[in-house]
């Protein structure tokens, strides 16, 4: 699909009210489907200032190529759904490339990348009320904490009332939780040891005054053996993230055969990925998105 950004800017600034429009007339679907699986293309980097990929630092800074890999991306078989900020998820809605598919609205994008604010991570994105009204399917949140991060506790406050707001209105909720550090050069870091991703898993699942509408968005474990112990921590359901790659083919295939085990887990549901299916090292968008939907 080509997209044509002069278009989408003439009904922007002629017709900004079309977005609404296009909202209000989608076709929805339930969140899973008969397979009881979900595939969900994420695209939520570029509003935190994460735009690299497969070792280009502005990969994504493209917009209307990025709307193009969405839209191929999402005409494959067997991808429900995306996962985006309120920019992306309008350009598609324009240009119609959400119905019948799961869209999942990204909540808290104010911990930029790099940002000495950055665990102090504010809920500057989709509101629960605007993922209600706009009639889309659920939202993700990103739950990073550090020990020795004040900024932490106020994102940890900041979602467990987003988790309560969420379940209020029978939305589910994502909720991607890391217990990360800074580097010595003050870059966050996240702790992917099985005992860090248990404990964040532990923390996430007893936020809010329900659990009954939040799913776990969590990462593979650096030995992708320890990840039955650690997915025992909780009974709620889980997706797998993608995560940063690397930029090469090999990279690719290591993250699918840790993808694979993983998926056979009981309360695993599926995948949430995005730049490496995105910008896969060989380019082809389309292979990559397929080989992703066949380890479900």
């Amino acid at each position: 699909m080509s997209v044509d950004i002069a278009d989408l800017v003439r009904l922007r600034t002629q017709r900004p009210e079309a977005i609404a429009e296009a909202a209000a007339r989608r076709v929805r679907r339930p969140l899973l489907g008969d397979s009881g699986r979900l595939m969900i293309v994420a695209a939520d980097h570029p509003a935190r200032g994460a735009l690299g990929a497969g070792g280009r630092s502005m990969a994504m800074a493209n917009r209307a190529d990025l709307l193009e890999r969405l839209c191929l991306a999402l005409s494959r078989p067997g991808v429900d759904g995306v996962l985006a900020t309120a920019d992306i998820l309008d350009d598609l809605l324009l240009l119609g490339a959400l119905d019948g598919k799961v869209v999942m609205g990204s909540m808290n994008r104010g911990g930029l990348q790099g940002a000495s604010f950055e665990l102090d991570d504010r809920f500057t994105g989709h509101r629960p009320e605007d993922i209600q009204r706009l009639r889309f399917d659920a939202g993700k949140l990103l739950l990073r904490i550090d020990y020795d991060d004040p900024g932490s506790l106020t994102t940890m406050e900041s979602t467990a009332r987003a988790i309560d707001e969420m379940a209020a209105r029978q939305l589910p909720v994502f909720v991607e939780p890391f217990l990360s550090h800074r580097t010595p050069d003050g870059r966050v870091g996240n702790d992917l040891s099985a005992e860090a991703v248990t404990k964040s898993i532990a923390i996430a699942s007893g936020l809010g005054g329900t659990s009954a509408y939040t799913w776990l968005k969590v990462p593979v474990t650096e030995n992708p053996d320890d990840m039955a112990e650690v997915m025992a921590t909780s009974t709620l359901p889980a997706v797998l993230l993608g995560g940063e790659v690397g930029g090469s083919a090999e990279d690719q295939q290591g993250a699918y055969e840790k993808w694979r085990g993983a998926l056979q887990l009981p309360t695993v549901r599926g995948l949430v990925v995005g730049r490496s299916l995105l910008y896969p090292a060989d380019g082809d968008v389309a292979a990559a998105v397929d080989t992703a939907v066949g380890l479900l």
